[in-house]
């Protein structure tokens, strides 16, 4: 069966929260001292995880933490503690950094993103985003110019379920009237995103790496899966 629609996760995917000196650069430790690059880097990588367990949570926290991509009230409680615990020594630069994150106008989008979303709109396939997210990224599509581009947008705490669950996948489907057989997923975490094959979506799994080093993934992905044909540049 040939794929009618594409399915793409957002953070790590199209998008991903970058270092960025201007809003990083005054963060401090406990002890006063700047955070380093590579404490800058992985309380980054704390924010953004799509699964797992980041920090070592007390149980109200951990709950909250599980429950994040539901509720947008979970969703700051679970991050402020865990911007606490990753060395932020203020409320003031917790609060701060936190908004950054939930500031789409925050995220930058892979240097496919809209290339990716403009050839296969042309092309005619139907296009999904489906995020566990506790925030409206659409302002994000809308900034780069793709708004109108994607057909769904499927955000956890607006649908109540998040990903893995294959209720999400499924819901995605009958929005875009397509089969799961039909619809390609394309994301940055086996086990979020690639829980789409359980209901018999094509998966494609991109690394989750800074822009710059990522310059083509998404268009491959979806040439690999002969949804649209490789680019002249050979992806």
């Amino acid at each position: 069966m040939s794929l009618r629609a594409v399915f793409f996760d957002y953070s790590g995917t199209l998008f991903r929260l970058e270092q960025d000196a201007s809003w990083l650069a005054g963060l401090t430790d406990g002890s006063g001292d700047p955070l380093s690059l590579e404490a800058q880097t992985e309380l980054l990588r704390r924010l953004t995880a799509p699964t797992g367990r980041v920090a070592d949570l007390a149980p109200e926290f951990q709950e909250a933490w599980e429950r994040r991509d539901l509720d947008p009230e979970m969703h700051r409680k679970a991050n402020i503690e865990v911007l606490r615990l990753s060395g932020v020594s203020t409320a003031e630069q917790g609060e701060a950094l936190y908004g950054r994150l939930v500031d789409p106008m925050s995220w930058t989008p892979y240097p496919d993103t809209a290339e990716v979303l403009r050839r296969l709109r042309d092309a005619g396939v139907r296009i999904g985003v489906i995020s566990n997210i506790a925030f409206d990224i659409r302002p994000a599509f809308d900034e780069l110019g793709v708004f109108d581009l994607v057909d769904e947008y499927l955000m956890s705490y607006v649908e109540g379920v998040v990903k893995p669950d294959p209720k999400l996948f499924l819901r995605a489907c009958e929005r875009l009237g397509v089969e799961p057989a039909e619809a390609l997923m394309i994301g940055d975490s086996a086990e979020a995103d690639g829980a789409a094959a359980e209901i018999g979506c094509a998966v494609s799994i991109v690394e989750p790496l800074p822009t710059a080093q990522r310059p083509d993934a998404l268009l491959a992905a979806v040439a690999e899966h002969g949804v649209l044909p490789a680019s002249p540049a050979g992806v």
